[in-house]
């Protein structure tokens, strides 16, 4: 499992990143406080608190975790 923080600033930053989760065939879920949400679930994403950047779990390999970083380039909180 790999993690990285992210920044979904706006509702085209979230479509951007559940339709790359999507395309992913391993699991990967979001961190925010104490809630997990499936990074594939629009509507579980709205439901965490955006303000702040929130933490992705991939659940793959380094071949899963780099072609999702690359698609999540963009978002990645530095």
């Amino acid at each position: 499992m790999t993690e990285f923080k992210i920044n979904l600033r706006s509702i085209n930053d979230v479509k951007t990143f559940v339709t790359a989760a999507s395309l992913m065939s391993c699991d990967i879920d979001v961190l925010s406080g104490r809630y997990l949400v499936d990074a594939k679930s629009i509507m579980g994403l709205f439901s965490l608190d955006l303000s702040r950047p929130v933490t992705v779990q991939v659940h793959g390999d380094a071949a899963d975790t780099d072609k999702f970083r690359e698609a999540v380039s963009g978002l990645i909180a530095e």
